[in-house]
C-alpha cells in the first residue's frame, strides 16, 4: 500500500548494549573492593588487595588440601531425621531438603580419607554454608566415624572447622550429645598415639568450638577468623564491660595461647603436610 510506513525497530533493538555477565565481580567483604572474581578464586578465596579470607565450600577446601583425586568419601549415606518435628519459619525437613538442593551436599559435613603431598591422613571438613556448619546428629556422628577409622587405622586426622551454627538447636538433646561424643573419639585416637590437627576458619562458634574444634593437638586458624563460644555483643551484654580489641579473632586467641598458629590459605596445605611428617 502506498504512503504506508514500515514499523520502525523498538528502542530496546536500537539501543540494546552488551551487558556484562552477573557474577563476574565481586566485592570484598573487609576493603569493599570491587574484585575480579576469577582472582578471588586463582588466589584461593583470599582478597588480592587486602588478604581477607572468603569463606568457602567444603567441596573446595578438599581441592586446595588434597593431592588430585584422592579423596574417597565416606558415609555419603547419612541423612538427618526430625526427631522433635521441629518447626520454626517452616518444617526441619523442607529447611534441609532447601540445603541439599541450594548446597548440594547431603549435610553440613564431608569425610574420607585422602593425601596430602603423598601422606595419608582422615579428613573432615565442615561446611558453614549447610545451616551455618551446625552440628546435629549426621555430622556428629560422621566425625565419629572418621575419627575411629582413623584410630583403627593408625592415621592423622584433619578436622577443618567451619560453624556459626554450634550446634543444631532443630535436633534438641540429639545435637547436644554430638559434642560428647565426637570428643571421647577424639579421647582415643589421642590415647592410640595419633594426631589430631585442628584447623579453625571463620566463624568457628558455638558447640562445635566447644568440643572437637578446641581440642586438636595441634590447632591451626586461618587469619582474622572469629572463634569463640557465644558471639562477643552476646557476652558484652551478659558481663556489661568493654571487650578487649579484637576479642576471639584468631590473633587474639594466638596471643593468649589458645591456638598454635595462624597458617595463611596459601600456606595451610604445605604447613599439615609438614607438621605430620614431623610428628610422625
Amino acid at each position: 500500500m502506498s504512503g504506508a510506513v514500515s514499523p520502525s525497530p523498538s528502542n530496546d533493538a536500537v539501543t540494546r548494549k552488551r551487558g556484562v555477565p552477573e557474577g563476574i565481580w565481586m566485592r570484598c567483604d573487609a576493603c569493599r573492593a570491587t574484585l575480579f572474581r576469577r582472582d578471588v578464586e586463582r588466589a584461593l578465596g583470599v582478597c588480592p588487595a587486602c588478604g581477607h579470607h572468603f569463606t568457602i565450600s567444603a567441596r573446595e577446601r578438599i581441592r586446595q588440601l588434597l593431592d588430585p583425586d584422592t579423596f574417597e568419601e565416606w558415609h555419603a549415606d547419612l541423612l538427618p531425621d526430625d526427631p522433635l518435628g521441629f518447626n520454626d519459619r517452616r518444617p526441619y525437613p523442607e529447611r534441609i531438603a532447601a540445603e541439599q538442593k541450594r548446597t548440594g551436599l547431603r549435610e553440613a559435613c564431608l569425610v574420607g580419607q585422602g593425601f596430602v603431598k603423598g601422606i595419608r591422613l582422615v579428613l573432615a571438613v565442615t561446611d558453614s554454608n549447610f545451616i551455618m556448619g551446625s552440628m546435629g546428629s549426621v555430622v556428629g556422628e560422621k566425625l565419629t566415624r572418621a575419627i575411629e577409622q582413623a584410630t583403627r587405622e593408625r592415621l592423622p586426622i584433619v578436622i577443618v572447622s567451619g560453624s556459626g551454627g554450634g550446634a543444631r538447636m532443630h535436633e534438641g538433646i540429639l545435637s547436644l550429645m554430638q559434642m560428647a561424643k565426637v570428643s571421647a573419639a577424639l579421647g582415643r585416637h589421642h590415647q592410640a598415639g595419633q594426631l589430631h590437627i585442628s584447623v579453625l576458619t571463620n566463624p568457628t562458634m558455638g558447640g562445635v568450638a566447644a568440643s572437637f574444634a578446641s581440642l586438636g593437638d595441634i590447632i591451626l586458624a586461618e587469619p582474622k577468623a572469629l572463634i569463640g563460644f557465644a558471639g562477643p555483643r552476646v557476652i558484652a551484654q551478659t558481663v556489661g564491660v568493654k571487650l578487649p580489641e579484637g576479642f576471639q579473632t584468631s590473633e587474639f586467641l594466638l596471643k593468649h595461647g589458645f591456638i598454635d598458629q595462624i597458617v595463611h590459605r596459601h600456606d595451610l596445605r604445605g604447613r599439615i603436610a609438614q607438621l605430620i611428617d614431623y610428628v610422625s
